[in-house]
């Protein structure tokens, strides 16, 4: 009797163990991801169940058979608590084994950041919330984090010149601490290249220093043509201890960004940034700082300009003085040019 229910055991495992080979073979060649989808990747957030991961490739419509997705999961070993997290890309077509594997090994996609010319810390936390995991608030709260800023050795008016605008492959479930330390690594390497910080060292400058005259030259024109000529007025007018008078400055000292028109509102404010009112550099620059820009200031056009106002020509570029009265020249001239193109 007992034989029998042994035997009888045997074979009731081994037809259930062939039942699930056959299974786990039919699923392992069956296609799990269709084609035609717009978006081939899977988006599993940190601490996501495995529920949640297989809604989530249910509604982006990647799996074909949610059963026997779950069944090959947990054959596989790939159902854990909680999921792997990350960004990853499936292929059309590939099959349920396929796609449990690739999931697995965590091997994910990265995405690419694109860091432009933001001006103020909650801007840059908004901008690269739109790529990875964490969101604008977590990113903010570390960026204006005191003890933070004084681990790495900045201040928040020196925080933004990590930033060298550029686009930046990372992994979308990076944190907020690993984004900036991938920043400060990026940040050294620039500055390692091309005798950056030489020269720099050169001009008496600190990088930190040349960053933020640099973003007061980006805000004052478009044209990178012009940008070591503006670098090397502004250059002279510390040189000579005379007030840099930047527009842009004035502008983000009252936060005024939307202003098509700087009056004295603007350039009587008082603020450390206003460079109207005070002598030499603002604490920290104005907004990230294009490379072009950081470039013109290191590599800045030697005269004797000390004076420039816009021509009013469409090309938005403009016209250089070494003297007082040459630039009220400039000065009307503009006028009147506005006035020929029907603009006051």
């Amino acid at each position: 009797m007992q034989r029998t229910l042994l035997r009888a055991l045997l074979i009731s495992v081994l037809l259930f163990g062939g039942i699930a080979a056959l299974l786990y073979l039919r699923y392992a060649a069956q296609s799990a991801v269709p084609r035609g989808l717009a978006d081939y990747h899977v988006l599993i957030p940190t601490g996501a169940t495995f529920d949640q991961v297989v809604d989530s490739l249910s509604a982006k419509g990647i799996l074909r058979d949610e059963r026997a997705f779950r069944l090959i999961a947990e054959k596989m070993e790939y159902k854990r608590d909680p999921m792997r997290a990350g960004r990853y890309k499936v292929e059309p077509g590939m099959n349920v084994v396929k796609m449990v594997r690739h999931l697995r090994s965590g091997e994910q996609a990265p995405i690419n950041v694109v860091l432009t010319n933001e001006r103020l810390p909650e801007n840059a936390a908004a901008k690269v919330a739109r790529f990875i995991e964490p969101d604008s608030a977590e990113l903010f709260a570390l960026f204006t984090d005191p003890s933070f800023l004084d681990e790495i050795g900045y201040t928040p008016e020196t925080f933004m010149t990590i930033f060298i605008p550029n686009t930046y492959q990372l992994y979308w479930n990076t944190t907020p601490r690993k984004f900036v330390e991938r920043m400060i690594k990026e940040r050294d390497a620039f500055w390692a290249k091309e005798g950056r910080k030489d020269k720099a060292r050169q001009m008496g400058m600190t990088p930190e220093e040349v960053y933020t005259l640099a973003s007061i030259v980006d805000r004052e024109t478009l044209a990178s043509s012009e940008k070591p000529t503006i670098a090397g007025v502004y250059l002279n007018r510390l040189r000579i201890d005379m007030p840099l008078q930047a527009d842009p400055t004035s502008v983000f000292a009252t936060r005024d960004f939307e202003t098509k028109r700087v009056t004295e509102y603007h350039t009587k404010f008082d603020s450390p940034y206003n460079t109207y009112l005070y002598k030499g550099l603002p604490p920290g620059p104005i907004c990230m700082a294009s490379i072009s820009g950081i470039d013109a200031v290191l590599n800045a056009q030697k005269h004797n300009y000390i004076y420039f106002c816009a021509t009013g020509e469409e090309s938005g570029l403009h016209a250089f003085a070494e003297t007082y009265n040459q630039h009220l020249v400039n000065a009307a001239r503009y006028r009147q040019k506005l006035k020929e193109r029907g603009l006051r």
